[in-house]
């Protein structure tokens, strides 16, 4: 009896012996994005999450922090390089200030449509992208996408960059949409993208740009009521990890992250690539004008802009996927 006595309480300090490394071993990550609960961003995060959790047997979670909890994305992109920020599904241009390349993919009316977008991302362009990010301390999980972008105002239909004059247009904190902006004789102001309906209800600037999924989710059409599918310009959706994170992580957690971010940047694709089609339907419904600009006298407009970041000290790369894009 003392005997089995002794058994049990060897066993049962064994387990309390083990269970310090078991935790030890549990490994909880944040990832945090700038987007709307609805939004495709937000979706493919919490697939992301919940396919993390699944192939780790429940060991490694992540924890998602929508609608900018953590800060906006250019001071997400900061905390992941200094480590306070595990993960991001970030914007192209936020990313752009730290890595420039970045950039490349934003000129104007680069892409006819998605599928092409991400046959250049998927490919050694992509490759060469995340090699540059991965010198400032960001790793590439996958390219997520931001759509294709259109524009929307308050005051008038806008059917050929005429229409823009005087206008005051909110651009993200990217320099390529900056330059389209202006190109067109539009005043370009940067706003954050959670102080954007406030800042559009209270006339701090007539309209915007921004894919139409973005514009449905967090219910800019509310506060602008025209609508022009100009087309003008790609994004993506870097989803990015801090690269002081990876190195803590061993090869069998980055496996796991790498098939749940391919799992997660299927979905969101495919929820972008849906978006436009079912959405001009619904924004119609709801009262908006929807329009369709006059895309060719748009890219006339805009050409200058190439010449510009084709001359800057991106330009090679930028020529690159001009080339790749166009067939250049």
């Amino acid at each position: 009896m003392q005997r089995k006595t002794f058994t049990l309480a060897a066993l049962a300090l064994a387990a309390l012996a083990a269970l310090p490394v078991a935790q030890a071993q549990t490994v909880k990550l944040t990832l945090g994005h700038g987007a709307a609960p609805g939004n495709p961003r937000h979706e493919a995060s919490v697939k992301f999450a919940e396919v993390v959790k699944a192939r780790s047997g429940g060991r490694v979670e992540v924890q998602v922090s929508p609608s900018a909890q953590l800060g906006d994305d250019a001071a997400m992109v900061t905390a992941m390089r200094t480590g306070a920020l595990d993960l991001s599904a970030n914007s192209q241009g936020a990313v752009a200030a730290v890595v420039p390349e970045f950039a490349a993919f934003g000129m104007p009316f680069l892409f006819s449509g998605l599928p092409q977008a991400w046959k250049v991302l998927d490919g050694p362009l992509g490759q060469e992208l995340a090699g540059k990010a991965a010198e400032k301390g960001l790793v590439v999980l996958g390219y997520w996408d931001n759509g294709i972008r259109h524009m929307s105002n308050s005051k008038r239909p806008i059917l050929k960059p005429e229409d823009l004059k005087g206008l005051k247009m909110r651009t993200p904190p990217d320099a390529v949409t900056v330059d389209i902006m202006q190109s067109l004789g539009a005043e370009a102001q940067q706003i954050k993208f959670a102080e954007l309906y406030v800042a559009l209800q209270q006339g701090v600037v007539d309209g915007q740009e921004n894919p139409l999924m973005n514009i449905h989710a967090s219910k800019l059409y509310e506060v602008n009521k025209f609508i022009s599918l100009t087309g003008h310009k790609y994004e993506m959706t870097p989803l990015l990890m801090s690269k002081r994170t990876w190195d803590r992580l061993g090869e069998a957690d980055r496996k796991v992250l790498h098939e749940a971010a391919a799992e997660a940047t299927a979905l969101q694709r495919k929820l972008s690539q849906e978006a436009d089609e079912k959405l001009v339907a619904d924004l119609k419904s709801k009262g908006v004008r929807v329009d369709v600009a006059d895309k060719a006298a748009f890219e006339k407009a805009t050409g200058t802009v190439d010449d510009k970041w084709m001359a800057s000290p991106i330009g090679p790369f930028v020529k690159k996927v001009i080339a790749a894009a166009r067939g250049k």
